[in-house]
């Protein structure tokens, strides 16, 4: 075998592991904050401990996997405030603020949960309430790390806080437990075999010729 042609050899195992791992790209589990403008959701600029929503707002939380704001997944469904506050009539001193939460996808879940299914809340609170304090009234108990990141609504998830976890994993719910710890993915593992393959026929062109 020629000396360039181990230097193809070893190009092409250099760029499958590489494209195995841009296909492994890495993301976050956590919940997204939105807002509400006109019939579209657009990420929100401020935490929910620093938001101060007028009265008739609606706002949105998401639980997902995704790599950063750009990627973040919006909540689903409807987001009318008329719908949502319907039964909420308005009160003297307070607000109501449309709340939607969406628990996501099982395939976003962490493992051995189940998201709930997504629902919409209106919180009738003080004017100068932030949105986790409207959160707080109505879709409690949340979870917050020592960061002041938002981890757990409603109790869900029971555990962990925008953990990292590669992007297009199975649903956690069937995920073996020995790819939780971030082995080699098949993908990987089926290039560098391919290159070997393509390694062993060339030397064996090679013993060919010479013979």
């Amino acid at each position: 075998m020629t000396r360039r042609a181990l230097a193809v050899l070893l190009a092409a195992l250099v760029l499958t592991a590489g494209a195995a791992q841009a296909a492994q790209a890495t993301g976050y589990r956590y919940w997204s904050f939105w807002d509400r403008d006109g019939g579209s959701w657009s990420y929100a600029s401020l935490g929910p401990s620093l938001s101060r929503p007028d009265d008739g707002d609606v706002q949105g939380f998401r639980f997902a996997v995704s790599e950063d704001s750009k990627d973040a997944t919006r909540p689903r469904g409807a987001a009318e405030f008329s719908v949502i506050c319907a039964r909420t009539p308005a009160r003297d001193g307070k607000k109501r603020i449309a709340l939607v939460l969406d628990f996501g996808t099982a395939a976003d879940a962490p493992s051995g949960e189940r998201p709930p299914a997504r629902r919409t809340v209106c919180a009738r609170v003080d004017p100068d309430a932030t949105t986790a304090d409207a959160l707080a009234a109505v879709a409690g108990p949340l979870r917050y790390d020592s960061n002041a990141l938002l981890c757990a609504i409603d109790g869900y998830p029971r555990k962990g806080c925008g953990e990292q976890v590669a992007q297009g994993e199975k649903p956690a719910a069937t995920e073996p437990e020995d790819d939780a710890e971030g082995g080699a993915s098949v993908g990987l593992v089926a290039g560098v075999g391919a290159v070997v393959v393509l390694a062993g026929a060339a030397v064996w062109q090679a013993r060919r010729r010479r013979g």
